[in-house]
């Protein structure tokens, strides 16, 4: 099996484990939505949850994939597994120790973070005091998530993809339970969401650890903080991290920003964002992961014009599957807005709200999924400086922009400012990658590119006319519609294949002959 094979299969493994694990993350969303609505109570738990997210995208599965799987994989190939193993060890000993610091640290200045994190609830008591106890509760989630991505990163080295990228599913069923079960007996029921997410992280750690000890692996403790895998992984993981941080801290400026606006904004942000991590996770994350293994290989073997055709196909790959996942959002935003959240404490306002904030956040996925192989390719090659100091300069684009456009166009204009600022990070970092590596095929990537767009834009035409209607202002008739947006999006998709072999699109013919080669082997099996 060659490398575009490898690749394309392990991104299909982790893209359908990511497929299940949002669909249950979205019946997550309508039960909150049902139970909370876009109020100010949903407010603060979207708010306290936004400090132990940026935490764990700073110490845990952002950096910590971005650090440790390139130098796992080194060891792996360059010394045997024996000294992998050791690594494996010293890695989980140091977390252990750092981040349960760092945790009760959290816990102990927890009114502090939420004050500067959330300035806009100040002059709210009710609500400040709220958001504090619940970012108390989720602070131990941080340690826990940390294990649950150390362990993600020791499977994808060894070629483990499906088991880790289904284990965030954990976190999602657990919250469920915790609100249907929990929520009707508390005097705060959204405490039962925060009890959720920690008992969340702590089982997405757990339900990676038999894949985990069957591959050789062990959780022996290693104080040997001097290792020198931990120390090359310490000079990594600091960039990598500024680099999430400065990822965060976009999100972050939303939502300081977010607080001086209507009740409600803050709300429409978490829910658009969560509709764009769809395709994103699904597509773009995979895409990352599974590639991720692969280039450091490359790197780590010096085979660098390996590493630009395994980039340069993924790339072309992730943009024929992901744009015109884009462009639906933006075209069938309110159908899809109302079927999944209208309901309950959800009304055709909040519905709306919602879909203006999905039709900015979606200008960017290109860019957003564009920058995970991105930086995936720098990580491999050890270098983590790079992309953080382009990343700085999207951050300083999206905070001049969401200042001057959250007054015109409220919290769509916060969305409006995210997307440009990503559109920017991809440009600069494909720039520098070319310079770097002056191999990529970027005239093979811009003539995909600019088909894909072409018969996206005609699918997203086609599907919008078919759900003209005004059943969408109003909430019910749940089955009619799941059935009409499901038939719609079912012809869309196959719309956009016809046109892309019509439009001589190479990625769709790639596609095909992959499924025609896998659906023979299942049948030849038999």
């Amino acid at each position: 099996m060659d490398e575009k094979h490898h690749i394309t299969r392990a991104a299909g493994l982790m893209s359908v484990a990511t497929f299940i694990s949002r669909i249950l993350g979205y019946v997550k969303d309508m039960i909150l939505a049902k139970f909370f609505g876009a109020t100010g109570i949903a407010d603060t738990f979207f708010v306290a949850f936004r400090i132990p997210n940026l935490l764990r995208e700073l110490f845990a599965e952002g950096s910590m994939s971005s650090a440790f799987i390139p130098v796992l994989t080194e060891y792996h190939t360059k010394m045997g597994m024996q000294e992998a193993k050791k690594l494996v060890g010293v890695t989980f000993t140091f977390i252990l120790t750092v981040l349960g610091f760092i945790c009760i640290m959290g816990v102990v200045f927890t009114p502090m973070i939420v004050t500067v994190i959330a300035p806009g609830y100040i002059s709210s008591p009710t609500k400040l005091s709220l958001t504090i106890i619940l970012t108390r509760i989720m602070f131990p989630f941080l340690l826990f998530i940390s294990f649950a991505a150390l362990i993600m990163g020791s499977l994808n080295t060894r070629r483990v993809f499906f088991i880790p990228a289904l284990a965030p599913a954990m976190l999602n069923i657990t919250i469920i339970i915790s609100v249907v079960t929990l929520a009707p007996r508390m005097e705060q029921p959204i405490i039962a969401v925060a009890i959720g997410v920690v008992c969340g992280g702590l089982l997405q750690f757990v339900f990676q650890l038999p894949s985990f000890f069957r591959k050789g692996y062990s959780l022996k403790a290693d104080f040997n903080f001097r290792h020198q895998g931990l120390r090359k992984m310490s000079i990594l993981i600091l960039p990598a991290t500024m680099g999430m941080a400065v990822a965060q801290v976009n999100i972050f400026i939303s939502t300081i920003l977010g607080t001086y606006l209507p009740e409600g904004s803050i709300t429409y942000l978490y829910y658009s964002m969560r509709l764009i991590q769809f395709p994103i996770g699904i597509f773009g994350v995979a895409m990352g992961m599974a590639v991720l293994p692969m280039l450091s290989e490359h790197a780590a073997k010096g085979e660098f014009s390996k590493l630009c055709d395994d980039l340069s196909f993924s790339m072309r790959l992730l943009f024929f599957i992901t744009i015109p996942a884009m462009v639906g959002l933006i075209f069938l935003r309110e159908p899809i807005v109302n079927i999944l959240f209208q309901r309950g404490k959800f009304d055709y306002l909040a519905t709306l709200g919602t879909a203006q904030a999905l039709l900015f956040y979606s200008l960017g996925i290109w860019a957003v999924v564009g920058v995970r192989v991105m930086t995936a390719s720098f990580y491999s090659m050890q270098d983590t400086k790079t992309p953080v100091k382009i990343a700085v300069s999207a951050l300083i684009t999206n905070v001049i922009l969401s200042v001057l456009l959250m007054n015109p166009l409220k919290h769509s204009g916060l969305a409006l400012a995210n997307s440009i600022a990503s559109s920017l990070n991809f440009v600069l970092l494909f720039f520098f990658l070319r310079r770097k590596l002056n191999k990529i095929d970027t005239i093979g990537l811009l003539r995909s590119f600019t088909k894909t767009i072409i018969a996206s834009s005609i699918m997203g035409i086609i599907g919008r006319n078919l759900l003209r209607g005004e059943m969408w202002y109003f909430d019910g008739n749940i089955l009619y519609k799941t059935l009409y947006l499901g038939g719609t999006i079912t012809l869309c998709i196959g719309i956009f294949f016809i046109l892309s072999l019509v439009l001589k699109n190479e990625e769709a013919f790639y596609v095909l002959n992959f499924l025609k080669q896998r659906l023979s082997k299942r049948l030849s099996k038999r």
